[in-house]
């Protein structure tokens, strides 16, 4: 029972900070879309979106770890090449946006975006029906 109570929670609070990184996403795909428009300049663009990098990475290394505590393996194993990206990028140093180099790697960073926009929205849709199934097998 107790193992189902906290397998909702979990999931819920999963559910909540998909949809934040979700909107995250979306935040750097506008803003991109704003550089090619001319409505940003390159200075601006990388200072507001450089503050957002590591809480993004951070926020889903802290979730990909609490499935490996509670032993959601799947959702665990499901989140982990994208933790393990973010780890190698920053121990490269290349997880930050540079002002001066950022025309030249638009296009990946908008492709970057994009994947990440893609799997985040994916992962909301499963861990809603997760925590769905969590909280029926709890009334039962």
């Amino acid at each position: 029972m107790c193992a189902v109570v906290t397998a909702g929670w979990l999931f819920l609070f999963a559910v909540l900070m998909a949809a934040g990184l979700l909107f995250t996403m979306v935040f750097f795909i506008i803003m991109f879309s704003d550089l090619e428009c001319d409505y940003i300049n390159p200075i601006d663009l990388c200072n507001k979106l450089n503050q957002f990098v590591l809480p993004e990475n951070i926020a889903h290394a802290f979730l990909t770890l609490l499935f490996l505590l509670s032993g959601q393996w799947f959702a665990f194993l499901l989140n982990l090449p994208l933790v393990l990206y973010n780890i190698n990028k920053i121990r490269n140093k290349v997880h930050m946006y540079d002002a001066t180099e950022i025309f030249r790697t638009l296009s990946g960073h908008k492709k970057e975006s994009f994947l990440k926009l893609g799997f985040y929205l994916l992962s909301f849709f499963y861990y809603l029906y997760r925590m769905i199934v969590a909280l029926i097998s709890e009334n039962e």
